[in-house]
């Protein structure tokens, strides 16, 4: 029994073929945003994430490379971990599916699905991508090629072993028609049911060993290994450990949209096979182009996250990637934009804040926080902002929150202009008007903290505060007077 009110995030576990990119960052960074968040309302969170090691195309990834598969996989999860703690990312667990306890769970399923007479030997004939690790209809195809690798799939026929994916069509439907499985954003669950209407076939869950060596080996069929996916969706299970009883289901889950149809199908189908609890939200977000062109290794446009982080530092790539771009749509990476953004938000408006409100109270005040004289306008835009924040990251509108916080920024530098601080003479009327700014920028730094956590800690740390955060502290007054602050280095350098 569940004691504590829960949230459990994932991110697909990443096909380790080549090297992180920002698209892989920015699913991670989605799924960071949200457990930082939930963790600050109070709630027990668990992020999972991790790397998808088996199948066709990482055993001649690797075979081309000279090198054993496991060797192969060794070395690109390596970059992985090193991607997401370069991003500050906080997640929980880093599953792997060569993990031995993985590969020891699947096998149990596969038996259970078997003996429930659930998966049965045949012959598949399709068409397959080898880069989407995919079968597909004639309907996904344009001009005879998969639509996001440009290349005329395989026709297979061969033996195989399939899931009777057919049986669960009705129930899945329903699930995702009355939200009790939300497919978000609606767009996506409108695209998923007609797709669905049209008609779930049963599904290819095997290969023979012949043709793919690298994966799980059917515990029933040692001719045979197990299909990617099976493999891959149980890592969502098998990367709680032992706190399964604690966090399932799990609360979302995010991806983008080439992965969607597979998990609103054949990942509910296997649930509901073997009777566990569904999935409460499944959010697909968009794809990323640059400067409105395809990412692509061939335009040699693909961005890396470090080369980002290096120029701008971390915490303006992490708000940059969600500033623009509604949650769910296709979002256009620029630099310049980024740029733009860095002058004249995170310098002009957070950095310069901080700085100028910091100088007047050492100035007037040596330092030391002056008392309250109450609530103005200020005050009340600063907790009516919490309030919007909390409800729009409950919503998943990223850009939405960050539009409010910095709508709050930029009105406490118009505070201090309109009202002339560095004009006044009366102390008390100043060191009232500055505890409210200074309030504003604690307010700032924790709901800014999902965000930009680096930036959240050096604003706690000016303001003399401990670094802990939590929307329990969104109450006015929570600076207590006579408290030193400590000045230090401007937040952002502006870029020229």
């Amino acid at each position: 029994m569940i004691e504590f009110k829960k949230f459990y995030v994932t991110t697909p576990i990443y096909y380790v073929n080549d090297v992180p990119h920002i698209g892989s960052a920015f699913t991670t960074l989605a799924a960071d945003i949200l457990a930082r968040f939930h963790r600050l309302k109070g709630e027990k969170v668990f992020f999972l994430t991790g790397t998808d090691e088996h199948g066709k195309k990482i055993q001649e990834t690797a075979e081309s490379s000279s090198k054993k598969p496991k060797d192969f996989v060794d070395e690109i999860v390596k970059s992985f971990k090193e991607m997401w703690i370069s991003l500050n990312i906080s997640n929980d667990n880093f599953i792997r599916t060569t993990d031995p306890e993985h590969e020891k769970e699947v096998k149990r399923i596969l038996q259970e699905l078997y003996d429930k007479k659930l998966i049965y030997k045949g012959d598949y004939t399709s068409y397959y991508c080898t880069g989407c690790e995919q079968y597909l209809t004639e309907k996904d195809l344009i001009d005879g090629c998969c639509l996001l690798h440009k290349k005329e799939p395989e026709v297979r026929k061969e033996e195989a072993y399939l899931f009777k994916l057919s049986a669960f069509q009705d129930q899945i439907q329903e699930m995702i028609e009355n939200d009790k499985v939300r497919l978000l954003p609606d767009s996506r669950k409108n695209e998923m049911l007609n797709f669905i209407k049209e008609g779930l076939n049963d599904v290819s869950i095997s290969r023979k060993k012949t043709e793919v060596y690298w994966g799980v080996e059917l515990p029933f069929d040692k001719d045979h290994t197990c299909y990617v996916w099976v493999d891959a969706f149980w890592n969502y299970v098998t990367g709680l450990e032992n706190k399964f009883e604690s966090f399932w289901p799990p609360d979302v889950q995010l991806m983008a949209k080439d992965i969607s149809r597979v998990h609103s199908t054949i990942w509910l189908g296997i649930l509901l096979a073997l009777g566990y609890e569904l999935p409460r939200t499944i959010f697909v977000h968009g794809y990323f182009t640059v400067d409105g062109k395809k990412m692509s290794k061939s335009l040699g446009n693909i961005v890396d996250p470090k080369k980002i982080k290096k120029k701008y530092g971390l915490d303006a790539l992490r708000y940059y990637l969600f500033r623009d771009t509604p949650f769910g749509e296709d979002g256009d990476f620029s630099e310049k934009v980024l740029k733009s953004r860095y002058n004249s938000e995170l310098a002009d408006s957070l950095g310069n804040l901080v700085n100028r409100v910091l100088v007047l109270v050492e100035k007037n005040f040596g330092g030391l926080v002056p008392e309250s004289i109450g609530e103005d306008n200020l005050s009340e835009l600063a907790v009516s902002t919490a309030k919007k924040v909390d409800s729009s990251l409950n919503d998943f509108h990223f850009n939405v929150a960050l539009n409010d916080i910095f709508y709050l920024i930029n009105e406490a530098n118009k505070y201090i202009n309109e009202n002339k601080l560095w004009e006044i003479e009366d102390k008390k009327k100043l060191g009232g008007l500055l505890y409210n700014l200074l309030e504003t920028l604690r307010f700032s730094a924790i709901l800014l903290y999902p965000f930009m956590p680096e930036t959240s800690e050096k604003i706690f740390g000016q303001l003399g505060l401990e670094k802990k955060f939590s929307f329990e502290d969104l109450k006015w007054g929570g600076i207590s007077p006579l408290k030193k602050i400590s000045r230090g280095e401007v937040l952002f350098k502006k870029i020229k």
